[in-house]
């Protein structure tokens, strides 16, 4: 499902115009975005968390060039379900 599906849905369940749903949604991803930008988790009940998590250093390998990399520690975006939405999905 697309952005532009979402937006269809949830214009057809409440009557309201696209383009209002649409800005909705797209200020809903920035703020998320933001949020995980700041290092702070956004919790939704019933939905999920869009968490941030921290990936170790590693030592990678360059094969065609048969050197090592070091890949420092870095923080990536990632989002778990809440427990009610994983067992819908069962």
């Amino acid at each position: 499902m697309t952005k532009a599906d979402i937006v269809n849905e949830i214009a057809k369940e409440t009557g309201l115009d696209k383009l209002t749903i649409l800005n909705t949604v797209e200020s809903f991803m920035e703020t998320v975005k933001k949020s995980l930008a700041k290092n702070e988790d956004v919790f939704l009940r019933g939905f999920g968390s869009f968490i941030v998590k921290k990936r170790a250093q590693k030592t990678a390998r360059n094969i065609s060039k048969n050197t090592t990399l070091i890949i420092p520690e870095h923080n990536i975006p990632a989002f778990k379900p809440s427990k009610t939405f994983t067992e819908m999905l069962k």
